[in-house]
């Protein structure tokens, strides 16, 4: 593509040392040829900057010392990028794969209009490559809930609407440098998920527009640091992260309904994890 903007891919590692190299493996055949990758390390012990600097010598790696968890050493990482120079930002999961194209196709979207702040790809589950974890994002403010577009579904190689969604996955998001100035960065304050949500709100409220682009795709582990797609750890902090998120983002008159039924549809999905302990 010519004149490629310059991309900074970070990439926050807390002792996933295999799963952060199998990440960057797949990111060499990435066809973006101005893209820097930045591995934000919060503090490993499994030797993963070691390992990283041996099989990737010319990806850039920040070692934090400690845990700043997602939104710490996110941050880290686009205060760095943004100082180079970057012109767009990606957060990327370590726990992924990528298509080849996935960059120049999210890149090609971001660029087709100065409205479009951020853009999202197809994320697929890795161990069931055909089906979708998030094909897009939806938030209701009155049952306190938000979801992933076609999740668990088919993915449709036919589908190639680029389209408006409430969020992107903060698994795999490309931002304009504009989008990030105007928004500010992601909220330390959320110990663990939601961050994202967050964050696209304010990008929004600036004016952005978020998009879905369905023909790039990546591969997620689904929950790997949590325990599992179900875990008692991630049912804990999701509805703590999501009560936070509604009670700065919805209308008074949401008040109403949100904090009810967000304690129904978490008790039940605790229910339904107990249910699969058995």
């Amino acid at each position: 593509m010519a004149g490629d903007p310059l991309t900074y891919i970070i990439i926050v590692n807390w002792n996933g040392k295999q799963d952060t190299l199998e990440c960057l493996a797949s990111l060499r055949a990435a066809t973006h040829p101005n893209a820097r990758i930045l591995v934000v390390d919060n503090g490993s012990q499994d030797g993963s900057p070691e390992a990283i600097r041996s099989a990737h010598p010319g990806v850039e790696i920040l070692e934090t010392g400690r845990n700043l968890r997602f939104a710490g050493g996110n941050n880290l990482g686009l205060r760095r990028a943004l100082a180079r120079g970057a012109e767009q930002v990606m957060l990327l999961n370590n726990d992924t794969t990528v298509a080849p194209d996935f960059l120049d196709l999210m890149t090609r979207c971001l660029r087709s209009s100065t409205a479009i702040g951020v853009v999202a790809p197809t994320i697929l589950y890795y161990d069931r490559p055909d089906l979708i974890w998030y094909g897009g994002g939806e938030i209701s403010f009155w049952t306190g809930t938000m979801r992933h577009v076609g999740i668990r579904q088919r993915e449709d190689a036919t589908d190639t609407t680029v389209r408006d969604t409430a969020y992107a996955s903060g698994c795999c998001l490309l931002a304009r440098r504009e989008a990030v100035e105007a928004a500010g960065m992601l909220d330390e304050t959320f110990f663990i998920y939601t961050e994202d949500a967050d964050w696209c709100m304010r990008v929004r409220r600036a004016g952005f527009r978020i998009v879905y682009e369905p023909r790039a795709r990546i591969w997620h582990k689904v929950s790997v640091s949590a325990g599992g797609h179900l875990s008692a750890f991630k049912l804990r902090h999701k509805f703590l992260s999501n009560m936070r998120f509604f009670a700065r983002h919805a209308a008074w008159y949401h008040w109403f309904t949100f904090p009810w039924l967000n304690v129904v549809v978490n008790g039940v999905a605790a229910v339904r994890y107990m249910i699969s302990r058995h």
